[in-house]
């Protein structure tokens, strides 16, 4: 790839499009999955009576489990969220840009 051909990638107002759209959608899920995580980090250092709390008088389990496993299935479930938008939306702006790109050779 050519010097030339990287400054009309860079150039290009659909390259300029995707870039935006998937760097503010990535940082949105970021920031999402960092408040969630933290706050947990947060409640185990200033309150861990709270998810040591057993789930049941007679068990041995605490809702500081669970709620670990939840946070889980929350960063899997971000992960699904950005694949379905990565091949509904982002792929389609890299298909036009490549075709955009090609038509200019």
């Amino acid at each position: 790839m050519t010097k030339e051909m990287i400054d009309k990638i860079h150039n290009n107002p659909k390259y300029k499009e995707l870039v935006g759209k998937r760097r503010k959608f990535a940082w949105q899920l970021t920031i999402l999955i960092l408040v969630v995580y933290y706050t947990f980090i947060l409640l185990i250092a200033f309150s861990p009576e709270t998810l040591g709390t057993k789930i049941s008088p007679d068990g041995v389990a605490t809702w500081g489990i669970p709620v670990g496993i939840a946070i889980l299935l929350f960063a899997f479930a971000l992960t699904g969220i950005y694949i379905k938008r990565a091949n509904s939306e982002f792929d389609p702006l890299v298909e036009e840009v490549k075709k955009e790109i090609k038509d200019m050779k």
